[in-house]
């Protein structure tokens, strides 16, 4: 399946009005939201401890820079806001848990509502938070563009043929269309419930910012954030 669709998410600041969100249908395709730490960030400090949960709260604690914590929280202080406005729950009372493992059968596979079928992603980077919700398995990944020496040499990793395609790049491109590939592929993994686990050499999806190619059953698309960033959406569309 190949689709060339860019979507573009709606941005979250906390505010979403008084009525319930509609849950995303199969035919609708996944909902995208943007948070931004540096607008939601006084809001999602002073919510975090009544809506996260203890482990979240820890891996907050964890990080030694401002700009990586603030980010984490508007990201997952978010994610459980939009999860209670869908779900029409408390945020702090979304049941959230981890499936299996599809590689090694652990329990730090794709995250999930526990007895609810809305699938949700989360990706943040930089101050950026992108998030997805879908009615079928659904991943999204945000990268900020790097430096060429990491493009070419994470570049590598790549299936074959996209790693053929990024050499045919202009150096000054190439950056861009690395962190555009990668985020397809962090997508895609993330909504098999792999994430890199699965080796990133083994699917094809594509360089070109025009097309993505993707598996049978999955829809891929990049997602139009801030320059200086590459993201993408892979979701299911057929069982």
């Amino acid at each position: 399946m190949t689709t060339s669709a860019t979507r573009r998410p709606v941005e979250f600041g906390g505010g979403i009005g008084g009525e319930p969100l509609r849950v995303p249908g199969e035919e609708s395709g996944p909902s995208l939201w943007l948070v931004r730490s540096d607008r939601f960030r006084t809001v999602a400090a002073g919510l975090a401890s009544s809506v996260l949960d203890s482990d979240e709260q820890e891996r907050a604690a964890a990080f030694r820079k401002d700009v990586d914590r603030d980010t984490y929280l508007a990201g997952h202080v978010g994610l459980r806001m939009l999860l209670g406005a869908y779900l029409e729950l408390p945020p702090g009372e979304v049941p959230l848990a981890r499936k299996p493992c599809v590689s090694c059968r652990q329990l730090h596979g794709r995250p999930v509502v526990r007895g609810n079928p809305l699938h949700f992603s989360l990706s943040h980077t930089g101050g950026l938070c992108l998030l997805a919700f879908a009615a079928t398995p659904v991943g999204v990944d945000i990268e900020a563009v790097p430096a060429l020496p990491v493009a070419e040499e994470v570049g590598s990793a790549l299936h074959p043929r996209e790693a053929a395609e990024l050499g045919a790049f202009d150096a000054a491109d190439r950056p861009a269309a690395f962190a555009r590939t990668w985020a397809r592929k962090e997508a895609y993994l993330k909504g098999l419930g792999t994430g890199l686990g699965r080796s990133p050499s083994l699917d094809y999806l594509g360089t070109a910012p025009d097309a993505v190619a993707g598996p049978p059953g999955w829809a891929i698309g990049d997602v139009a954030v801030d320059d200086g960033y590459a993201a993408a959406v892979a979701v299911v569309v057929a069982r």
